[in-house]
């Protein structure tokens, strides 16, 4: 097993050498790091009370690939962002 010795050095420099180490990696990591959502799913039911309409509305609207419905078993999902995605700025 390697010695590691210190000469001249007081705990104070050595603390001090090692925080500013621990800052800089953190920094370098922080620069890069870009945390991630969690994607929201929607149901049926939420999409139609989101826009107030009926649920045949919202299923006309998948059908005209206005809407891309995911399913897992017999269930229908919507990303929140793919619906917020899909809405087109009115010129008015």
């Amino acid at each position: 097993m390697a010695t590691v010795q210190f000469i001249q050095t007081t705990p104070e420099e050595l603390k001090s050498e090692i925080t500013a180490g621990v800052k800089a990696q953190l920094e370098e990591f922080l620069k890069h790091y870009t945390p991630k959502q969690p994607n929201e799913y929607l149901t049926r039911q939420e999409v139609a009370q989101m826009f107030n309409v009926d649920l045949s509305t919202v299923h006309n609207w998948c059908k005209s690939k206005k809407l891309n419905p995911l399913g897992l078993g017999s269930r229908v999902y919507f990303l929140r962002s793919e619906i917020e995605a899909s809405l087109k700025p009115l010129n008015v």
